[in-house]
């Protein structure tokens, strides 16, 4: 009995250990990007994510780089979200570009004296590229991808290319580190602080920062973007996208045309970038960006399943494509029958452009499966057409 009773006063101790440490006060760690003197979109839809993971989190928000633009990127951090409890500011030449083992060891120096509970990040180049090595640092085994915050230590993620959720709990040490998806979790209407409300802006003690975990093993080379003024395809309203049908990167800029006149975000297939059409930065898709716009229009883009991954949660997707037998217009059954249309006209509406679509039966109806709307036809047809019946953007 004495022996029954200690090993019954052992369990209760370690699942009231086991529960003291998950339910104890909840501080949470954002690694942002900025760029400009801003704080990117992304970084601030952590923030959105971290509100979720339990009520009085403490909310601290880590900026790093070099010169003006980061004490601009302060500033706007500290007044862009109610959230933000502090902003820490690594200001060193070391983090003028954002590579991984810089970062990765900022992240364990700043963690070490923290304590956060949570460390979270945007699911993109930046976030994929620093987190897995701070992790490794720190020991703990990453969440990727989260699209769903259930409760501190429960979240939900997409695998199989987005054909099936898991729902994941964490059960290790703190910090539980995730990137998550921006699309996921859209920054809704935030009120701005005033200037006595703003975060508290503390700089980082690097006097203790160690070059020794492979910083200065990697070198930054340069950087190749378009310089344009289209949207930014992670956050833009309308997304015109090229498959490889379009042959020839001369080809793509019907595509470029017909977005400007939208006043959309230029996205493409895998195989549109490989082939050299448009710059990889351009990529939608399971190994490119996800998004989640308002319109999803897609030209000459079978569907094949990585594509899918990465805008299927577009809330309306137009699929023009000269293959009725394409995979983004097969039939799913869960999905409510639609017919194919024809582009009837496009309107201007409380100073946005939106598609008009005349949904009346025709010979080659389709049941559709990603595809809200489809199109059977040649595109070098349809997209010249479109560009004539569209009146110029403002």
């Amino acid at each position: 009995m004495t022996i029954r009773a200690l090993v019954g006063a052992f369990r209760n101790r370690s699942f009231a250990t086991h529960f003291a440490s998950y339910s104890r006060s909840l501080s949470t760690l954002v690694l942002a990007e900025h760029e400009g003197g801003s704080v990117k979109a992304s970084s601030l839809s952590a923030v959105e994510a971290a509100k979720f993971l339990g009520e009085d989190n403490s909310v601290s928000l880590l900026l790093a780089g070099s010169g003006p633009s980061l004490q601009e990127a302060a500033s706007h951090a500290a007044s862009c979200h109610p959230s933000v409890s502090k902003v820490l500011l690594a200001d060193s030449d070391k983090f003028t570009y954002p590579l991984a083992e810089a970062w990765a060891e900022l992240v364990h120096v700043v963690q070490q004296r923290g304590s956060y509970s949570h460390i979270i990040t945007g699911s993109g180049s930046f976030g994929k590229n620093i987190l897995p090595r701070a992790a490794a640092l720190l020991d703990v085994s990453p969440i990727t991808d989260v699209i769903e915050i259930t409760g501190s230590h429960l979240f939900v993620r997409p695998i199989y290319a987005g054909n099936a959720l898991s729902t994941v709990r964490y059960t290790g040490s703190d910090p539980c580190m995730m990137t998550v998806r921006s699309t996921s979790f859209p920054l809704g209407a935030v009120s701005a602080r005033s200037e006595s409300n703003t975060a508290v802006i503390d700089k980082v003690d690097l006097s203790t920062f160690s070059e020794d975990y492979g910083v200065g093993k990697s070198k930054y080379i340069g950087l190749s973007s378009q310089d344009t003024e289209r949207p930014d395809l992670g956050n833009a309203r309308i997304v015109i996208t090229g498959g490889r049908a379009l042959k020839s990167a001369e080809n793509f800029k019907m595509i470029e045309k017909l977005a400007e006149k939208l006043g959309a975000a230029v996205g493409a297939t895998r195989a549109a970038v490989d082939a050299g059409f448009v710059p990889n930065e351009l990529q939608v898709g399971q190994t490119g960006k996800i998004v989640a716009p308002e319109l999803y229009m897609a030209f000459g883009v079978s569907g094949a399943i990585q594509h899918l991954a990465g805008m299927r949660d577009s809330k309306v997707i137009v699929a023009v494509n000269k293959d009725a037998d394409a995979p983004i217009f097969q039939v799913w059954s869960n999905h409510t029958s639609l017919l194919s249309f024809s582009l009837s006209s496009l309107i201007q509406q409380d100073h946005q452009r939106l598609c008009e679509y005349d949904c009346s039966p025709t010979q080659d109806s389709l049941e559709l499966q990603v595809a809200d709307y489809g199109l059977v036809g040649d595109l070098f047809e349809i997209i010249p057409e479109l560009l004539e019946k569209l009146p110029e953007k403002n």
